[in-house]
């Protein structure tokens, strides 16, 4: 049920677009964002945009082609979100996000059982053992 302080945390007056971080999530997800690597060129797009940017994308599920002018160039978008593709970023994000969950749960930070499924596994009918082809 929605009470007043749900719609307090969630609410979103000052972003553009509900896909857009707020503060709080920004402050989450930035020490996650890899810096620029050195030698390079400085960074001149503003990450906090760049990830709006992907998270409209990935959330209105529209085509590059379709992103907003008002969120960096789509090419930068574009390579930004391949890079971290590449290199892992995005595997990292989720496996610490899903750790500080767990955690928040009050599990381990890394799941200690699994379960696996018997019905994958071949067998003969009628529990017989498997003639080799």
């Amino acid at each position: 049920m929605w009470t007043d302080a749900h719609r307090a945390t969630y609410r979103r007056d000052s972003d553009r677009y509900p896909s857009d971080l707020t503060d709080a999530e920004w402050a989450r997800l930035a020490p996650l964002i890899p810096k620029a690597k050195p030698g390079g060129r400085p960074r001149k797009t503003d990450m906090r945009e760049a990830m709006n940017a992907i998270l409209y994308l990935l959330r209105s599920a529209c085509p590059w082609r379709y992103l907003p002018s008002n969120f960096p160039p789509r090419s930068t978008v574009y390579n930004i979100f391949r890079n971290f593709q590449r290199d892992g970023v995005w595997e990292a994000i989720w496996a610490e996000l899903h750790a500080d969950l767990r955690a928040a749960l009050g599990r381990e930070a890394s799941p200690t059982a699994a379960v696996l499924d018997s019905q994958s596994i071949k067998s003969a009918e009628k529990g017989g053992a498997m003639m080799a082809a």
